[in-house]
């Protein structure tokens, strides 16, 4: 049992900063170096390069049969990588995908998901192997090409990277986020890249040539993604980044226009961008339809099979396509733009963010150091070979004596070692020989090989002490490569088109609305709808019980409503987005984010360039432009500001040239309009001054036409005055009290 003791020995005294700062950064590097970012080398993070490491220890090579996904990624967490198995899996079904990788390393068989989203079969269901150009990328594992380390358990071994002549960094493309730091390279052709390489091995080779990242780009213009689409950014934007490692990259479905019968046509989307998921896709479409945010759009349907094919149907035949298309891109993820962030851990094992041509550059210094292993290597094997085929051709020579030997001497390795002149190697080979071997053919085949082999080390030799017959065996090798799996193969041939952007306006969606006229009708407990075409007046319109009406107005399913509200807040309606005229409608509320103790003031069409007078119960207001108080947002704009108790009370339309305002004081007050200053916010200025009370009601009219109220009573008679000299005043005063039989609610209207 330990003791109290035993602990305190242990204990180490440390600023608490310092101790949490080194952890923090033994955490960061270790997320950075082991997990998320990937070596400029072979573009693989640890767990892909365990997964296909684990893979060809199980022999899943491309030309023998598939195991069980759950068989390889037990021995992965079991040997090399001891995390999650479910994450393991993801990292090799995304190895198989070819709508996420270029050029998949994984061959699987049975459900690795879709463009979908929906996610791949469990892995005792899945079965995979290795495809041809991850064999590439390994090729050279067993000949010290590499330096391997311990497993985490120290019971194996792993290599440290891959080997192979296979630019898979940028072939394929990677993405993750570390700590303080993330990557997201897109993924290229490969048929471009080696054109590239071969560049850069001439500069190589002639030293007066001098390659920059502009050459390089001449021959990788852009991306090359899995699912196609076609690249919209500009030449400038693109070199740009791959100048710097850093930049976004615009990318567009690809579509074509359908002809159908009498004169309709319907838009087919053949490709869509990189990691868009196509059901979301389509949801979205619809929700915009749904919604009659894309009126121009009649419906969405999914034909996909194996291809891609998602086809639109316009509203009619008189819509433009390149118009519809515009505004999808606009709306959805028919368009994205790929950030680029080309950070990797470099070759001095330190996580940077490289341009294009230090990539390449990179991956080109790392198959020279490959190829120099390899044939140190091979070399080794060589001078080991030769020095048995001379003790076997120094025995033959001496055929007799050494069957002497053999038979009476005691010591019979010693004795061949001292009478022939032989190493230990040597005479353990000449033992083992078999009688059959002694033939004379044997011993020709033996010559020939020794020629042969002699010949190769000296190839060899000049090979490592010549950078110009290393950089010719790359570039053979590489033309092998772009031989096999260049753009004359399916796989390699590119699969992202090019394309300009329009730099034309395009037609904003309320222009694309059809023009129809409608009567919006609201109550007074805010229940909204719009009945189709201008009704008459006289024409009854029912209500829920208890509620009638409070707004009637004819409108066009283009106009935009201005709803303001007791708070000072001015909310803004698509009419087009009104319910119909079936039922009672729907709270207005729900439209829009309005307080439920606040009241419908005003609810009139925006007309652009017009302006409203606003006032609060408190005799105060201002003159506000139209066109800035549309609120965007369903939260509205607060317009007028109030003080405590105070409540928005009016919002009319500009007309005429003057004012009349009066309070529950029973005051009358006209004056000038002009003398109303514009705003864009506040609570304005004094309309009519009160000692008591506040403001009844306020009015805007023509002087010359007169001031018009209801006389009351049975009758629906009006009465106009003319002569108002008797309550003109300036802005602010009291008023006079108003001409006899003037309305006792104090209400002009």
């Amino acid at each position: 049992m330990s003791t109290h003791s035993e602990f305190t020995e242990n204990i180490v005294e440390a600023p608490f900063g310092n101790a949490l700062s080194e952890r923090y950064l033994a955490y960061a590097l270790s997320t950075i170096m082991s997990r998320s970012l990937p070596d400029v080398r072979d573009g693989l993070k640890p767990v892909h390069r365990r997964l296909l490491y684990a893979m060809r220890l199980l022999k899943l090579d491309p030309n023998t049969g598939y195991k069980k996904c759950a068989r390889v990624v037990g021995d992965v967490i079991g040997k090399y990588h001891p995390h999650g198995d479910q994450s393991v899996y993801d990292a090799l079904v995304r190895l198989a995908q070819d709508f996420s990788v270029r050029m998949p390393l994984i061959d699987g068989q049975g459900n690795f998901g879709n463009i979908d989203g929906d996610n791949a079969a469990a892995m005792r269901y899945t079965e995979a192997r290795m495809t041809e150009i991850a064999a590439v990328l390994m090729d050279g594992l067993d000949e010290d090409a590499v330096d391997y380390r311990a497993t985490y358990d120290g019971e194996d071994h792993e290599p440290v990277v891959f080997p192979g002549m296979f630019p898979n960094l940028m072939v394929n493309g990677s993405n993750g986020i570390a700590v303080g730091m993330a990557t997201n390279i897109p993924p290229h052709n490969l048929g471009e890249l080696i054109e590239g390489l071969q560049l850069l091995i001439e500069a190589r080779r002639d030293k007066s040539k001098e390659v920059t990242v502009a050459d390089l780009v001449k021959l990788i213009p852009a991306p090359d993604f899995p699912t196609g689409g076609v690249i919209v950014e500009p030449a400038e934007s693109l070199l740009n980044t791959y100048e710097t490692g850093r930049g976004s990259i615009r990318v567009r479905a690809r579509w074509e226009k359908e002809e159908l019968k009498h004169g309709l046509y319907q838009i087919v989307i053949t490709e869509i961008p990189y990691q868009v998921q196509k059901s979301k896709l389509i949801e979205r479409i619809a929700e915009l339809i749904a919604d009659k945010k894309l009126p121009i759009l009649n419906d969405v349907r999914d034909e996909s099979s194996e291809d891609i094919r998602v086809v639109l149907e316009p509203r009619n035949r008189s819509v433009e396509p390149e118009i519809l298309m515009e505004s999808l891109f606009k709306l959805t993820e028919l368009e994205i733009r790929f950030a680029v962030n080309m950070n990797v851990i470099a070759l001095d094992q330190r996580p940077r963010v490289l341009n294009l041509k230090e990539m390449l550059e990179s991956f080109l210094d790392h198959q020279v150091e490959v190829l120099i292993r390899k044939s140190k290597f091979r070399l080794d094997k060589i001078d080991k070979r030769l020095e048995i085929l001379d003790g076997f051709l120094k025995a033959y020579l001496n055929l007799d004596e050494v069957i002497r030997i053999i038979r009476e001497e005691d010591e019979v390795k010693e004795c061949l070692m001292k009478t022939f002149d032989l190493t230990e190697n040597q005479a353990e080979a000449i033992l083992n020989m078999r009688l059959r071997s002694l033939r004379k053919l044997e011993e020709m085949e033996i010559k020939g090989e020794h020629e042969a082999l002699t010949k190769e080390k000296a190839g060899l030799e000049q090979l490592i002490a010549s950078p110009a017959r290393q950089w010719t065996r790359v570039s053979g090798d590489l033309a092998a490569l772009m031989k096999k799996f260049g753009p004359d193969s399916v796989l390699g041939k590119r699969r992202t088109g090019f394309g300009e952007a329009p730099t034309a306006e395009i037609v904003p969606i309320e222009a694309m609305i059809e023009k129809e006229p409608i009567t919006v009708v609201c109550s007074k407990r805010g229940w909204i709808r719009a009945m189709k075409g201008h009704m008459k007046p006289e024409d009854v319109i029912t209500y829920k019980e208890g509620d009638e009406e409070k707004f009637r107005f004819h409108a066009q399913t283009t106009d935009k409503l201005f709803l303001f509200s007791t708070a000072g807040k001015m909310y803004t309606l698509g009419a087009d987005k009104l319910p119909g005229g079936r039922g009672h409608g729907e709270p207005v509320r729900l439209m829009v984010d309005m307080d439920a103790n606040d009241e419908i003031i005003s609810l009139i069409p925006y007309v652009q360039g017009s302006q409203l007078l606003v006032a609060s119960s408190i005799g105060k207001g201002f003159i506000a432009a139209a066109d800035d108080a549309i609120a965007m947002k369903k939260g509205g704009k607060q317009l007028l500001n109030l003080p405590d108790k105070a409540v928005a009370t009016h919002c009319l339309p500009v007309t005429g040239d003057s004012v009349a305002v009066i309070g529950e004081n029973r005051k009358l007050l006209v004056f000038e309009l002009s003398e109303i200053p514009t705003m864009a916010r506040g609570q304005g200025v004094t309309l009519q001054r009160y000692k008591d009370g506040g403001m009844a009601d306020l009015l805007l009219f023509a002087r010359e036409e007169g001031l018009t109220w209801p006389m009351g009573g049975s009758t629906d008679r009006w009465r106009t005055e003319t002569a108002l000299e008797p309550w003109s005043g300036k802005r602010g005063n009291t008023g006079r009290l108003p001409p006899m039989g003037f309305p006792r609610n104090n209400k002009f209207r």
